[in-house]
């Protein structure tokens, strides 16, 4: 009897599927950077499609922001801190006006960057 030979399925087979929005995008990324700080091993090839990029990519694209003056530290600490909440900051509350200001400003910058690249629809 033979066995099945069990490969992963190559990633052009795969459905690409972009992010609705830099937010979705954002949290996305601070996920798998969380996965990767706990040092998970996550199988590759098991999501039913891929997305339009890696980890790496949204990085280069919030570091050239940055490196470009579009973005500044304070945005890099918002982007961080309520990353890693995974939520963004509510402007109706007066302790985080702002940083939804700051979370607005890159959210904006990084759309048009992640549209261009064709990360977010």
């Amino acid at each position: 009897m033979r066995h099945a030979h069990h490969s992963p399925r190559p990633h052009y087979d795969l459905p690409c599927d972009p992010f609705l929005s830099a937010e979705e995008v954002w949290f996305w990324y601070m996920r798998c950077q969380r996965l990767r700080w706990d040092r998970a091993n996550p199988i590759a090839g098991l999501g039913l499609s891929m997305r339009p990029c890696d980890t790496d990519d949204v990085y280069r694209a919030v570091i050239g922001l940055y490196r470009q003056g579009r973005i500044h530290r304070g945005h890099l600490r918002v982007l961080g801190t309520y990353g890693l909440r995974d939520r963004a900051p509510d402007p109706r509350c007066h302790e985080e006006e702002w940083a939804a200001r700051r979370w607005d400003e890159a959210m904006d910058r990084m759309t048009t960057v992640f549209r261009r690249k064709g990360i977010v629809e």
